[in-house]
């Protein structure tokens, strides 16, 4: 069999930059359109601007702090230097410089320890900014998006571990890099969409969301799958999870082996799971309202008539548990009691402090969003993903811009990377009105402060047990928000912090080497931080503590192992459906 011929570099080299230059301008249009503000963006360089513009008012006014980091500035520096002569006597702990060449090859090492000299005295003078002002938030977060860039890491010039690798291979390094990087910008039609995941390395139905199940309900905003049982009898009340719609269903459903719902399955519970569709321009109408009422409501009444069941159980992710807090609330105002226990993942009712988050959303900002969804329908997913990957900024984009860009390495398979990438359109009207009503206001936990189809909304009245996992490194909603939910709701709390963050955190399984525990306490004080003082850390999975309480409230009396289409609803088709497909 003849050999494949080896393409020569210089070949390669003229096919990709002839790739580049057919990609300039689009690439530049992009580019340009982003930065005069013809294309909406999650940033918004005004309000950025006045950030640091109040920001530097308020140095102006306390030059002592300012004298004090020019001080520290050049003391760093000093330090930095003298680590030239002595190694070892100012050394940076920090994974974008684990290679140990970062201390061996005298301008990296420069160019690190001055790097790390400045963060350190910037962070120091950020911190004398004053707290809960949203301009000196902003300041400090794009400051860190600035530092984070300008890393030596981030420069084929200055990394070693690129240069290495670019000697070793003979420039090819820098060549594969070459057409990582374009292949992410023709994904992106002149955007940059960064891979963090192999993107051909998994298939939803075949690799993930391989739970046996059936479609059996669907309208116009999901379909509902029921989970073809595993033992021979199962838990008489069954059991309704509600995932986000910002990224698909098969968060909960992934391999075998981290899969939430297969793990209650197997424990002899009735599951059953909502697919959100993926909205078009023809869903800009659909409000919170309607994913409630066609959400969770619909799914209740359908799993009735599948199972016979009037009681449920039932679990929200993210903003699904937002969705089921308020359907809690409607529920209860209606004297509905049908839900026997609740369960919510990652999720705030009360947004007093939102976190980093909070640097993107404001009424300004909503009306820019308003105004741009008025011709689109609907918030692009590319948004999201920039605005998520910027609370881990060097986690999600700069390894991502080293492994891939610099040393020119192909993204490895992960099934939780993929499944982030995968990712929905997020239609207007329910879009506006949660961050206006919800997100802004913060009515959510105000007694009556919101209305949902005609009925006021008051979480206090809810009196079904819950159980709340909050993660304690979650950027998206910080523990210590999650934690009040202890406090506003009416009925019994178990309260639960996971290690990590909102995905980690969450899908971590039972297994012979767990690896993120969690802390539980015997008492709610009214703060997080007494709470956090009083609970202990146990070296093992929240799964299996949940599922011990989801025993005590959920209802323990056994049936027969109900099958998928044996009643009421015919199967529709298998799962993971139509819906969790769209684009």
């Amino acid at each position: 069999m003849p050999e494949t011929p080896i393409e020569h570099p210089y070949a390669r080299l003229i096919a990709l930059t002839q790739r580049a230059a057919m990609l300039a301008p689009q690439v530049g249009a992009t580019t340009m359109a982003k930065s005069s503000g013809q294309e909406f963006s999650i940033v918004d360089n005004a309000s950025v601007a006045g950030a640091f513009a109040a920001s530097m008012t308020h140095l102006a006014q306390n030059p002592g702090v300012v004298a004090a980091f020019y001080h520290s500035a050049a003391l760093n520096a000093m330090n930095a230097m003298w680590s030239m002569a002595l190694p070892g006597a100012y050394s940076a702990q920090d994974r974008r410089f684990k290679d140990d060449a970062w201390d061996t090859m005298l301008m990296p090492k420069l160019a690190k320890e001055t790097h790390v000299a400045l963060e350190k005295a910037m962070n120091h003078l950020l911190s004398t900014l004053p707290e809960g002002s949203l301009d000196h938030q902003r300041t400090k977060f794009y400051t860190r998006q600035m530092l984070s860039a300008l890393s030596p890491s981030n420069s084929a010039a200055l990394n070693p571990t690129a240069l290495k690798k670019a000697l070793t291979s003979g420039g090819a390094s820098l060549l594969d890099g070459f057409e990582n990087l374009l292949e992410d910008l023709e994904r992106g039609e002149g955007r940059l969409d960064i891979t963090n995941t192999d993107r051909e390395a998994f298939e939803v139905g075949k690799d993930l969301a391989t739970t046996p199940g059936q479609v059996v309900y669907q309208n116009d905003l999901m379909q509902l799958i029921q989970y073809e049982p595993l033992t021979e009898k199962q838990n008489k009340r069954p059991m309704l999870f509600v995932p986000a719609w910002i990224n698909k269903y098969y968060i909960l459903d992934m391999r075998p082996d981290n899969s939430l719902v297969r793990h209650l399955v197997e424990q002899g519970h009735t599951v059953f799971v909502i697919s959100w569709v993926n909205p078009t321009k023809a869903h800009a109408d659909k409000s919170f309202e309607d994913y409630m009422k066609d959400g969770p409501l619909a799914a209740l009444d359908a799993i009735e008539q599948a199972t016979g069941e009037r009681e449920a159980n039932i679990l929200g992710f993210c903003i699904g548990g937002i969705l089921v807090t308020a359907t809690l609330a409607w529920l209860a105002a209606k004297g509905d009691d049908r839900i026997k226990s609740a369960t919510t993942l990652a999720s705030m009712i009360d947004f007093t402090d939102v976190g980093e988050i909070g640097v993107f959303i404001d009424d300004n900002r909503v009306r820019a969003l308003e105004a741009h969804m008025a011709e689109t329908g609907y918030l692009e997913n590319h948004h999201l993903q920039d605005m998520f990957s910027m609370l881990r900024e060097n986690d999600l984009v700069w390894s991502s811009h080293v492994k891939h860009y610099l040393m020119g390495e192909k993204p490895s398979a992960f099934d939780l990377l993929y499944w982030n990438a995968d990712s929905t359109r997020l239609p207007r009207d329910m879009l506006l009105w949660y961050l206006t009503e919800i997100y802004l206001a913060n009515k959510l936990r105000q007694q009556g402060g919101l209305s949902m189809a005609g009925v006021p909304l008051d979480v206090s009245k809810i009196k079904t047990p819950m159980f709340v996992l909050a993660t304690k490194d979650d950027h998206i909603a910080p523990w210590k928000s999650v934690y009040p939910t202890t406090q506003i709701v009416g009925g019994p709390v178990e309260f639960v912090l996971g290690a990590s963050g909102h995905i980690a955190g969450v899908i971590n399984p039972p297994r012979k080497k767990v690896k993120y525990g969690f802390w539980k306490a015997n008492i709610q004080p009214d703060t997080p931080a007494s709470w956090l003082e009083a609970a202990e850390y146990t070296q093992a999975s929240w799964w299996e503590i949940w599922t011990e309480w989801l025993g005590k409230h959920g209802g323990a009396r056994k049936v027969k192992a109900r099958v998928p289409g044996d009643r009421e609803l015919e199967v529709i088709e298998d799962a993971p459906g139509s819906y969790v497909g769209a684009h």
